[in-house]
């Protein structure tokens, strides 16, 4: 039986995808990073570990429908099955949502639906919430609106600062993401 093939979109240093990738069980092969920023540490991560990669500045297209159906195209080329989002810093329209749909998913530093968006982490602490964690879903036209799949929550110390609570949530999510993706492909 061919392995399922999946990509993942990435836009900055990549520490989501190192933990994916550093993966040795995981039940696909990633066969290629997307990336948005030509300057993103992550690509240097891609390169080191042989994997493939496809790097556009959106910026160079007429519309957000132009890079995606090129998107759409390329993940084709690759047999691409599954998505996986980790630090993507840009909304998937239509064009890639109804080429994959239900098999895009995106890891978030927040337990959704509280703090949406960016910066997540800093918005917990400056609203003083005591709770908050990692989500990861499947994604829609929303800002992290789409169907959650799994959720691990963590306690914020008083004194925490916005460093320190980043590194815990970031080891959440390099152990959370790859045990979703081992659960949702079989």
């Amino acid at each position: 039986m061919k392995r399922v093939r999946a990509a993942v979109f990435a836009s900055g240093s990549g520490s989501n995808f190192q933990a994916i990738i550093d993966q040795t069980d995981l039940p696909c092969e990633i066969a290629i990073l997307v990336c948005d920023n030509p300057t993103a540490p992550v690509i240097q991560k891609a390169e080191r570990a042989g994997i493939d990669t496809f790097i556009f500045d959106p910026g160079n297209y007429q519309s957000k429908e132009e890079y995606e159906t090129q998107l759409v195209q390329i993940l084709n080329q690759h047999n691409i099955q599954w998505i996986f989002l980790a630090g993507y810093m840009r909304l998937v329209d239509s064009t890639l949502l109804n080429a994959y749909e239900g098999k895009i998913i995106n890891i978030h530093p927040s337990l959704l639906p509280d703090f949406p968006g960016i910066d997540a982490i800093g918005q917990a602490l400056r609203e003083g919430v005591s709770v908050t964690g990692v989500t990861v879903h499947y994604i829609d036209e929303g800002i992290d609106t789409g169907p959650i799949i799994a959720q691990k929550s963590l306690k914020i110390s008083k004194k925490e600062s916005l460093e320190e609570l980043t590194k815990r949530i970031q080891a959440i999510e390099h152990q959370l993401y790859p045990e979703v993706i081992k659960q949702l492909i079989k």
